[in-house]
């Protein structure tokens, strides 16, 4: 499980190497497309991490946050709460460029061939991430209130 705070950038270490798809191209030539869903709304939310660096156990994912979220630079996940996350394996015959045109922006986006343009190989990875909230206003908040004085009441406290 991936653990992150809303509004911050967050890291991620899964274990992508054990399930590589593409081994006719060296790591280097191999980049991750996280998608994200919210648990509570469905919504999807697609982002390359700004840095990854493959080890040879896991890859640490770094990704940035940003108020104007890029799918090739930064995202923005909202609200807190619990995702669902999968990460696919997208790899380059050439330069790796994750730009608009050369990398992929979905698990289903096909680009034209060409050394520079990524292909998605397939999903190595799925699991959960908790994103709490970074100042507490959006989660839901519990009061214990005291015991009532009166019985005509079903009372559930300490």
């Amino acid at each position: 499980m991936i653990q992150a705070i809303r509004e911050t950038n967050f890291d991620a270490y899964v274990e992508t190497e054990a399930k590589r798809i593409d081994t006719s191209v060296s790591s280097s030539m191999i980049r991750h497309l996280a998608k994200f869903t919210n648990d509570l709304d469905g919504a999807v939310f697609y982002v390359y991490p700004a840095l990854e660096t493959i080890n040879d156990r896991y890859t640490k994912l770094e990704f940035d946050y940003s108020a104007s979220p890029s799918v090739y630079t930064s995202v923005n996940l909202k609200p807190a709460g619990y995702y669902k996350y999968e990460l696919y394996e997208v790899s380059w015959s050439g330069a790796v460029a994750i730009s608009s045109g050369n990398a992929p922006v979905s698990e289903t986006d096909v680009l034209p061939v060409g050394p520079t343009h990524g292909v998605v190989q397939g999903l190595v990875a799925i699991g959960k991430l908790y994103l709490g909230e970074k100042s507490g206003s959006e989660e839901v908040q519990y009061t214990e209130y005291d015991q009532p004085a009166s019985t005509n009441y079903i009372y559930y406290g300490q």
